[in-house]
C-alpha cells in the first residue's frame, strides 16, 4: 500500500477551489520551486511555501476531512498554497515523499484528531454544538407569534395576487420591479424569507423575455399554492406540512436532526457526486451531492460561509465517504446534515445511472411529492452529448436513440458544455446533474476519473 495513502486526482484536488481564480493560483504553485518541508503520510500533506515575505508560509491538509490550515492571510478556503500543495502531491510522489509531519504540521493535526476523538467518545449528544437550556414555554410562544406573522403575510400576498389577475397582468409589466421589491420586503417583516424569495421571481419573471406572461402567471400559482398550504397546513400529511414550513422559511436545526428526541440517521457509503461553490455578494454557498451505495438515496449537503466563517467541509467527486446522514423533514427528503463519519474518504466507483426516460420519470416523481421543486439530482449512463444544427442548443441523447434531454440553457456558452463535449469526444459517457423543467444541467462527467464541469 502507498505509504501516503489514496493519491487524489488533479480534478479531485481542483473540485476543492472556491472559485476559478483560486484553480488558476493553485495551478502556478503546484511546482516544486516555491515549495519545501514537504511531506505526507496515510492521512495528511504538508509543506512550506515562499510568498513575498521573510517567512514561508505553513500549508496543511488533513486529507481524511479535507480540512485546511495555512498561516497566509487569505480568506479564501482552501487557499491558493493548500490547493498548490495538494496539486503537487496528487501529480508526483518524488516531490512530496513519506514521512513524520513538521512540528508546526504535527501540533494542528494532532490537535485536530484530539477533538475528533473526544467527540466519537463523547456520550450521544455531547458533540454537538452547546446551546444555553431553553425555556420550552417561551420557545413555544415565540413559534406560534411567527405562525401567526407568516400567516398574516400569507394572506396579504394572497390579496395581491388577487389585485393582480383582476387588474391584468400587463399592469405588472407597467409596475416593473418596485411594487414586488416592496411586497417582498414586507413578508421579510413577517418573517417569511422563503415567500420573499418567490415574490422576487415574480419580478424577474417579467423582464424574462417575450414569454414573460406564461412565465409570470406559472409563477403565481406555485406561489398561490404556497400561500394556501401554509393557511392550511394544520390539514396537511405530516410530510407534506413540514415541506410547506421549509418552502417558507422556517427551518430546523441542524443539531437537533443529528442528536433531537426524533433524530433519525442514515449510515451509508456515500459517493460524492458533485461539489459546487455559488457566491451572493459576501455569502458562499457550497452545495455537495452524494447518493448511498447501499440505500440508492440521494443528498444535499447545504454549508454557507464569509468573509469570517470559512466553508469547513470540503469532498471532492468521485470520493466515498462511509458516514451518517440525517434527513430534513419533507415530502420528499433531499438536503442532509453530515453526522458521524466512520472511516476517511477514499476514491470510488464511477456510479451506475439510468437513461433519459428514467431521469425524467424520477424528476416527475420528485415534483409529485414537492411540487416547488425546480429539479431533482440524477446519474446519466451511456449518454452522449450532441448539438443542435444550428448550434444554439444541446441535448444528450441515449445510445438507442429513441430519447433525448435538452441541456439547461444556462450551461450555454460556458465551458463545462465544451468540457463536457470534449470528455465525451461523441461517445456516450455517465453524467451526474440536475433534471428539471429547465433540462438538464450537468455537474460531473467520469471517463474515468470524475471532472467537474
Amino acid at each position: 500500500m502507498n505509504p501516503q495513502g489514496e493519491r487524489w486526482t488533479t480534478d479531485q484536488v481542483l473540485a476543492l477551489a472556491p472559485d476559478e481564480a483560486s484553480r488558476r493560483a493553485g495551478g502556478k504553485l503546484a511546482a516544486p520551486g516555491p515549495w519545501s518541508e514537504t511531506g505526507a503520510d496515510g492521512g495528511a500533506v504538508w509543506g512550506q511555501c515562499k510568498g513575498s515575505g521573510k517567512k514561508p508560509y505553513q500549508t496543511v491538509v488533513d486529507i481524511k476531512g479535507p480540512a485546511f490550515q495555512c498561516s497566509c492571510p487569505s480568506r479564501k478556503f482552501p487557499c491558493k498554497h493548500a490547493l498548490g500543495l495538494l496539486l503537487l502531491w496528487a501529480g508526483d510522489d518524488r516531490e512530496v515523499t513519506a514521512g513524520e509531519p513538521a512540528q508546526w504540521a504535527g501540533e494542528w493535526l494532532a490537535g485536530r484528531r484530539e477533538r475528533a476523538e473526544r467527540s466519537a467518545s463523547a456520550p450521544s449528544g455531547a458533540g454537538a454544538p452547546s446551546r444555553a437550556p431553553a425555556d420550552p414555554e417561551a420557545a413555544k410562544r415565540r413559534a406560534e407569534r411567527r405562525m401567526q406573522r407568516i400567516g398574516a403575510g400569507a394572506t396579504e400576498l394572497e390579496q395581491r395576487l388577487e389585485d393582480l389577475l383582476q387588474s391584468g397582468l400587463a399592469s405588472a409589466e407597467r409596475a416593473g420591479y418596485g411594487s414586488w421589491d416592496e411586497t417582498a420586503a414586507r413578508m421579510v417583516d413577517a418573517q417569511a424569507p422563503g415567500l420573499a424569495s418567490r415574490v422576487r421571481e415574480l419580478g424577474s419573471a417579467v423582464a424574462s423575455g417575450p414569454d414573460w406572461p406564461a412565465q409570470l402567471l406559472e409563477e403565481c400559482a406555485l406561489l398561490h399554492l404556497l400561500d394556501q398550504g401554509f393557511l392550511g397546513i394544520e390539514r396537511l400529511p405530516a410530510p407534506l406540512a413540514a415541506t410547506v414550513r421549509s418552502r417558507v422559511g422556517l427551518t430546523t436545526e441542524a443539531a437537533d436532526l443529528l442528536t433531537g428526541p426524533e433524530a433519525a440517521t442514515v449510515r451509508d457509503r456515500w459517493l460524492v457526486l458533485a461539489q459546487q461553490d455559488s457566491e451572493d455578494g459576501k455569502l458562499t454557498t457550497r452545495r455537495i451531492f452524494l447518493r448511498g451505495e447501499r440505500t440508492g438515496r440521494m443528498a444535499l449537503h447545504l454549508s454557507f460561509g464569509g468573509a469570517n466563517r470559512p466553508l469547513d467541509v470540503a469532498l471532492a467527486p468521485g470520493l466515498v465517504l462511509d458516514a451518517d446522514l440525517a434527513y430534513y423533514p419533507g415530502a420528499r427528503p433531499l438536503r442532509a446534515v453530515l453526522g458521524e463519519r466512520h472511516a476517511p474518504a477514499a476514491p470510488g466507483p464511477v456510479p451506475p445511472g439510468c437513461g433519459i426516460d428514467a431521469a425524467l420519470a424520477a424528476y416527475g416523481d420528485a415534483l409529485r411529492d414537492d411540487p416547488w421543486l425546480d429539479s431533482w439530482p440524477v446519474v446519466l449512463a451511456e449518454v452522449t452529448p450532441i448539438p443542435s444544427p444550428d448550434g444554439t442548443s444541446w441535448q444528450l441523447a441515449d445510445t438507442d436513440g429513441e430519447s433525448a434531454l435538452p441541456l439547461d440553457p444556462r450551461c450555454l456558452g460556458r465551458t463545462s458544455l465544451w468540457q463536457l463535449a470534449a470528455i465525451s469526444g461523441g461517445a456516450p459517457v455517465t453524467v451526474f446533474g440536475e433534471c428539471g423543467h429547465r433540462g438538464f444541467l450537468p455537474l460531473t462527467a467520469w471517463d474515468p476519473a470524475p471532472v467537474s464541469l
